[in-house]
């Protein structure tokens, strides 16, 4: 039996490497009187969808997803949450 699982992605740039996004964020903040904002940092959210035969694998394909395509090992950190959605039957 299939599993469906939505995996929602988080990505941000490691602390060590400058973010200039985050830093005109907290500028204009600032400019709007929010003088209490320490740090601003930026990062990406997505979503993906993926059918495996368990949470594991779900897991293992996930990581590699994220190692090889939706984040920059050198200068990104990511984690994701695994939510099962729906078990699937049959042949995909």
């Amino acid at each position: 039996m299939q599993r469906k699982y939505l995996a929602k992605v988080f990505v941000t740039l490691r602390p060590s490497v400058l973010d200039p996004a985050g830093v005109a964020v907290q500028s204009g903040l600032k400019q709007m009187g929010f003088d209490n904002v320490e740090q601003v940092r930026i990062g990406k959210y997505m979503e993906v969808t993926i059918i495996s035969p368990d949470e594991t694998k779900a897991r293992q394909d996930m990581n590699q997803i994220c190692d090889q395509m939706l984040a920059n090992p050198v200068i990104e950190n990511y984690r994701f949450d695994l939510i099962e959605v729906e078990s699937q039957t049959g042949v995909f």
